[in-house]
């Protein structure tokens, strides 16, 4: 299992790829894979049946995976693309915090 440093509701922007630049909440992450799931990125058509009777079918929009590497956290404080810094607290607690600013994420 990969250690990731993205995590669910991070807000992310993607940094390659057809939706580039976009940015998004992180609404799940699959470490297994290396890949997280974006609100609103990476979306794909999806033509689905009626399974039961009154069931509605059609075409759904849904956002597919995307690899955690192409994709990078943004602060919160400072509101640039970071990378994730670790820090101890004198409570012996781990914490992230911006690389850039010192905020903690």
């Amino acid at each position: 299992m990969n250690k990731m440093s993205i995590r669910k509701d991070d807000l992310v922007v993607v940094l390659s790829g057809k939706d580039k630049g976009k940015q998004g909440k992180v609404l799940e992450v699959m470490p297994k894979d290396g890949k997280v799931i974006v609100e609103k990125v990476n979306v794909v058509s999806r033509h689905t049946k009626p399974r039961k009777q009154g069931d509605q079918g059609g075409i759904l929009q849904k956002e597919a995976p995307i690899y955690a590497c192409k994709v990078q956290r943004v602060c919160p404080k400072c509101n640039k693309p970071t990378r994730a810094a670790h820090k101890l607290l004198a409570d012996g607690k781990k914490v992230r915090v911006c690389k850039k600013c010192g905020a903690e994420i």
